[in-house]
């Protein structure tokens, strides 16, 4: 059964951009690992400063495998990091990770 993973991060008014930067930067960074199924990274637009990163994942163990992995790592590291260069400021205040797995809807 599909596990969907939610990042809300919380990112303080004037940083989105730069958020929504980093995460293009590393774009396809997840695309390889085994069960994972999609991602994508939403802008509030209702004044909120919760951003959310949803990924879909085969099931929960897909998920755990693929946060204990080098590929995690690696890729949540920024690309000055990966020059040898030191990591960038923090973009985020605070973030949480949620969990949820389906439990209906529709295909439109």
């Amino acid at each position: 059964m599909t596990t969907i993973k939610i990042n809300a991060i919380t990112v303080p008014a004037g940083s989105g951009d730069e958020l929504a930067h980093r995460f293009a930067a590393r774009a396809g960074a997840v695309d390889g690992a085994d069960g994972f199924e999609g991602f994508e990274l939403l802008r509030p637009t209702d004044g909120r400063e919760q951003w959310l990163v949803i990924t879909r994942w085969r099931g929960e163990e897909s998920f755990q495998a693929w946060v204990s992995s080098p590929g995690f790592t690696e890729g949540h590291r920024s690309a000055t990091e990966r020059a040898g260069g030191d990591a960038p400021r923090p973009v985020s205040t605070h973030s949480e990770v949620w969990g949820y797995e389906v439990a209906g809807g529709s295909d439109g």
